[in-house]
This record gives structure tokens, sequence and C-alpha cells, in this order.
């Protein structure tokens, strides 16, 4: 009985320690997709490339704003409820603004 509580204890402690392992990895994949998005867009190139490093099912949202790019990435991890997110923000280049 006591064998059976603690191995039980055991799994549950090792299924949430590689769920966190995997929203930091989730997370460090929106910071590389936000960076890279905001620096296309304020080159005026395609954010889809952004897409790709991106983790998937992720949400990008890039909106101009004085001068500036922000690139927003979102995405839901396994652990439930919750959602990590990354923005990073770009000077748009001179030769691109309108």
């Amino acid at each position: 009985m006591e064998a059976a509580i603690a191995i039980a204890s055991i799994v549950a402690v090792v299924v949430t320690c590689i769920g966190a392992i995997l929203a930091v990895s989730m997370y460090v994949r929106c910071v590389d997709a936000a960076r890279e998005a905001a620096r296309l867009a304020a080159r005026g190139d395609a954010v889809s490339v952004a897409q790709s490093v991106a983790p998937s099912g992720a949400q990008i949202t890039v909106t101009e704003h004085d001068g500036f790019v922000t690139a927003r990435v979102q995405s839901d991890t396994p652990l439930p409820g919750l959602t990590v997110s990354a923005e990073a923000v770009a000077a748009i280049e001179p030769d691109t603004a309108e």
C-alpha cells in the first residue's frame, strides 16, 4: 500500500517536471520567433518565416505603431491552463517606412 502511494507520487512529480521542461523549451522558441518576426517585419520582409521557428500551433501577431514593430508569439503548453508568450520590438528601418 505504501509503495503504491510512493510510486504514484514519484510518477506525478516526474510528469510535472517533464511538462515544466517542455514549457520552458516552448518559451525559448517563442522568444526566438518573436525576435525573428519583429526583425523581419521591421525590414519589410515576410513574417511567415518566424512561424517555422515558433512552436506548432503558436499564434504570431505583428503590429506597427510610432515607427516600431511589435511581434507577439503565444502558444499553449502541455500543462493544463499554462500559456507561454513572448514579445519583441524593433524599429522600422527607414527604407521600408511608408
